[in-house]
């Protein structure tokens, strides 16, 4: 494949690298930016926080569901023409939404067509970036476009407090259109390759892949309001088990399935949507594993940290994201400056000293979190955090598509993005589910172990607890108490019940998350210790 970017001027470099490093920051800008707007957009459309958390749902199984096909479309159809395709879908999802009077012609722009238009555009990414620079300017291009996601991620609370709070929740939509638009001019700078022989779509796989990733990551979606095993109150079970189980069971045998289907047509020399192959790339699948363990981790971490900064300290959306920004810091000096300094380091090393700084960052948090600190007690961790995610990014995306052809590159880039929203859902439930069970545990306690607080006020908890309890600020726990009119005792020692199981709560959830850490370091092993294109020492 022809490196055009690599070889050419190094302004065409620049604005091929800015047009795909803007689609990275696009799409991950729509899994955060809203987060912090969910009740102002559900009364705008006439619906509930609920029907709103179902949109952003539904956007991320669309999402899970056609990565693979998308990665294999691009192969057909061309890398460069599934990119601009999927930035059209896209921007007309986000123009949908922009104007969308209703929740189902908001669930149609950005669940379904702002989903499908990100399913082609982040393989296409993995593989434009290989085809326009040459293999030794491919860590930092990937580290870059990584690091665009990541910032997204960071400051997309931001802009949705900003833009919520001064102008509409609408202009963020209208906002991606144009940045769709300049996307669309900018990518005629971008070189594809060629297509070759165009072979059909494999439907029965991309109907098996879709489904599997659809009903597994649906399961992970539901685990906090459904229970993990065991079911919640009023919660679907079967057989005494929560349907989370079954979900993810049912999903895990169609993706067998899948895997078994496409190792049919391989050995009757028929088109694959993906080469079974692939997944015994030691390499491939070590690369995919880290991607996994890192997203896994990162969105636990964008999940924990903002939490505790709004619920607990009580700032305002624009505050919280201010604080996260030290992350974005030291995540793009890490990006840009190690493949930059140091072009020949071992990738293996790279990435575990990247993990270790993941785990320090989760430990150093963990151990900071107590009744009297303040927002300043983050600064140092989420340093530590962005220092781990920008290593990981400045390596992983070349250890992937270098452990295969680069005619395969759009095919990886459609399993390196499954796996990352795997990894990303996974750690988002897991981070939730956790803290939640842990501060009900020690709300619990805490409330059994007063005298103050009447048996009848300890019964009546002890069952609504039972069913999930949410995590409350202060303020939001007082209003409750004051409108049961409970006695000011009562109510201080519920407060101060509440404070120290939301603590407890917060640990345990970054105590999953440095245990993650610590566990990717095991699987660091199938990472190369040289960097594309240098001779083996």
């Amino acid at each position: 494949m022809t490196s055009n970017a690599g070889t050419g001027s190094s302004t065409k470099a620049g604005l091929v690298l800015l047009t795909l490093a803007a689609g990275q920051f696009l799409m991950a800008l729509d899994s955060s930016v809203m987060n912090v707007s969910i009740a102002t957009v559900a009364e705008d459309v006439g619906t509930t926080v609920t029907g709103i958390q179902s949109a952003i749902t539904a956007y991320t199984l669309v999402m899970a569901m056609f990565m693979i096909p998308g990665g294999k479309i691009g192969v057909i159809i061309g890398r460069k023409r599934a990119f601009m395709i999927g930035c059209c879908i896209y921007g007309c999802g986000s123009l949908t939404t922009a104007l969308a009077p209703n929740l189902p012609v908001l669930l149609l722009g950005w669940s379904f067509l702002e989903g499908v238009g990100a399913a082609l555009i982040l393989p296409a990414i993995v593989a434009l970036v290989a085809g326009n620079f040459a293999a030794e300017r491919r860590p930092a291009a990937y580290g870059l476009v990584a690091a665009a996601g990541a910032v997204a991620i960071a400051v997309g609370p931001i802009i949705g407090g900003v833009a919520t709070t001064y102008f509409s929740w609408r202009w963020v939509f209208a906002g991606e259109v144009v940045i769709v638009l300049g996307i669309l001019m900018l990518a005629r700078q971008v070189t594809d390759a060629p297509t070759g022989q165009r072979r059909p779509l494999d439907l029965v796989g991309a109907a098996l892949s879709a489904l599997g990733l659809g009903i597994f990551v649906y399961g992970v979606l539901r685990s906090d309001e459904w229970g993990w095993f065991r079911p919640k109150p009023d919660a679907p079970s079967w057989l005494g088990i929560s349907l989370v189980v079954w979900l993810m069971l049912a999903g895990l045998l169609l993706i067998w399935l899948f895997l078994r289907w496409e190792a049919r047509l391989v050995e009757e020399r028929k088109e694959p949507l993906v080469d079974p192959a692939l997944l015994r790339n030691r390499q491939l699948t070590g690369g995919l594993t880290m991607f996994f363990f890192q997203y896994l981790v990162q969105m636990g971490v964008f999940f924990v940290v903002p939490l505790y900064l709004s619920v607990a300290l009580g700032l305002s959306a624009l505050k919280t994201g201010a604080r996260i920004l030290p992350l974005s810091l030291t995540l793009l000096a890490a990006a840009i400056l190690i493949p930059r300094l140091l072009p020949n380091v071992s990738p293996r090393r790279v990435v575990r000293l990247g993990i270790l700084a993941l785990l320090a960052g989760a430990v150093v948090l963990m151990a900071a979190l107590d009744a009297d600190a303040g927002a300043e007690i983050v600064t140092i961790p989420l340093l530590l955090i962005g220092l781990g995610m920008g290593a990981l990014a400045s390596q992983l995306g070349s250890v992937t598509v270098s452990a295969v052809p680069d005619k395969q590159s759009a095919e990886v880039g459609g399993i390196q993005n499954a796996v990352t929203n795997l990894g990303a859902s996974i750690g988002t439930a897991l981070a939730g589910s956790i803290l939640i069970a842990a501060l009900t545990a020690s709300f619990l306690t805490s409330v059994e172990q007063n005298e103050a607080i009447p048996a009848d006020v300890k019964s009546r908890a002890t069952v609504e607890l039972q069913s999930g309890v949410p995590f409350l600020s202060d303020a939001q726990l007082k209003d409750a108490l004051d409108e049961a009119g409970t006695s000011e005792e009562v109510t201080q020692a519920a407060l101060d019940a509440n404070e120290a199981a939301r603590l407890d709560g917060l640990r345990a959830a970054l105590a999953v998350l440095a245990l993650a850490s610590l566990l990717a370091l095991f699987f660091t092993q199938r990472i190369p210790t040289t960097q594309p294109g240098s001779a083996e020492p």
